[in-house]
């Protein structure tokens, strides 16, 4: 099966980037300090009412119309209910195998957070601080919700596998993202310490998590290693005899790429697709099935000025100096990476677009003009993305 997905986030793991309107009254940047701003029976009507409108039954069946046969779920480390003042969805999670099989459709659940944040990032439950790895207790709580996920979904027909943690952080990318700046703490004392984690970490901690969840799980389900944005690093270690349905993750965006230098032209994007994204790929599947788990169309030459590596007005950008790009342009621009960038995964196992939709207003709202293509239903109605792809 060659996997065509598209990422729920946003839906179980909120971004405030994605949905700003959740963090109205606050001044919480993350999902860890908005409970904190929010009186209780506030903040549990707004996510309740959140979860229940942001993904329904009708998506996965346009998902479904999209051409697409697989959704990658992000889930928070307390989708058990475990963790108070956050409120699990594990019932949200039910409801989605149960319309994922009714259409067809296969689950990748990727548990996106953990206690203390495995990046520093916004997406990782709380900016700044990354010290999750330093604190045993909180490894061993993930092991447990991932053994809980492998037992109560692993024989599911609409199981595609389980990633352990995404996008853990190792050094070269806390540096490029500079994470301490760009997502300041809140608390200085509490991130104290933080800091990248190193590869040996995360393979003693992925085998734990395999030796985990691989008894619960049916052959057919894979573990799904996230490649801490070093994609060429794992050959020795996946290809270990003790391992089976094994696949890579790996994560990639252009903003990611404008960071390390390529152009900010057409041209260069598809340069920089070719060479790198293309090539690495085909390396890297010679001996172990390649997905790109998360990937986008937006780039800075669409927003009309450098966006810093994806940065936003929330992250104190000021677009207001950018020329927007006219619809036929964008389109063009738009189609031709599309192409690009799935030929690319083409020589891998196949892709999750990120995002499936976005609470944003990219009309009245010019700030975020050029963040319209995050949202994949929009770039189906626009023709910007290939259905047929």
């Amino acid at each position: 099966m060659y996997i065509k997905g598209v990422n729920l986030g946003n839906w179980l793991v909120l971004e405030k980037w994605m949905s700003p309107a959740l963090f109205e009254d606050t001044t919480a940047e993350d999902e860890y300090y908005l409970p904190t701003q929010l009186p209780p029976e506030v903040y549990e009507a707004r996510i309740k009412v959140h979860r229940s409108e942001y993904i329904s039954e009708r998506d996965f069946a346009c998902i479904k119309r999209m051409g697409m046969n697989a959704v990658r779920i992000p889930v928070p480390y307390f989708i058990f209910g475990d963790r108070p003042p956050f409120i699990g969805c594990v019932r949200e999670l039910d409801k989605a195998f149960g319309w994922a099989e009714k259409y067809g459709i296969k689950i990748l659940i990727d548990l996106h957070t953990a206690p203390m944040s495995q990046n520093g990032f916004d997406n990782g439950g709380i900016c700044g601080v990354c010290k999750w790895s330093q604190m045993p207790k909180e490894v061993d709580f993930v092991l447990d919700v991932l053994e809980k996920l492998a037992k109560r979904y692993g024989t599911r027909e609409g199981l595609l596998g389980i990633t352990p943690i995404n996008e853990p952080i190792t050094e070269e990318m806390w540096e490029m993202m500079d994470v301490p700046n760009r997502y300041p703490p809140v608390d200085k004392e509490m991130a104290k310490g933080s800091a990248p984690n190193s590869l040996e970490f995360f393979k003693d901690f992925y085998k734990k998590a395999y030796d985990r969840m691989r008894p619960n799980m049916k052959k057919e389900a894979y573990v799904i290693f996230h490649d801490g944005f070093l994609l060429g690093a794992w050959k020795e270690f996946v290809t270990r005899p003790e391992f089976s349905g094994i696949m890579l993750d790996t994560h990639q965006y252009l903003m990611f790429a404008e960071s390390m230098g390529c152009e900010q032209t057409l041209n260069g994007y598809i340069e920089y697709i070719q060479e790198h994204y293309a090539k690495d790929i085909a390396e890297v599947q010679e001996y172990v099935p390649v997905i790109c788990g998360e990937w986008c169309l937006f780039n800075s030459y669409a927003v009309g000025t450098d966006t810093k590596g994806g940065q936003s007005v929330l992250n104190g950008m000021d677009f207001g100096g950018a020329e927007e790009m006219g619809a036929v342009a964008k389109k063009n621009l738009y189609g031709q990476l599309a192409d690009a960038q799935l030929a690319a995964w083409r020589k891998g196992s196949g892709y999750f677009y990120w995002n499936y939709k976005l609470l944003l207003d990219t009309v009245t709202e010019p700030q975020w003009r050029g963040w319209d293509c995050w949202d994949l239903g929009k770039s189906v109605d626009q023709g910007w993305f290939p259905t047929e792809r």
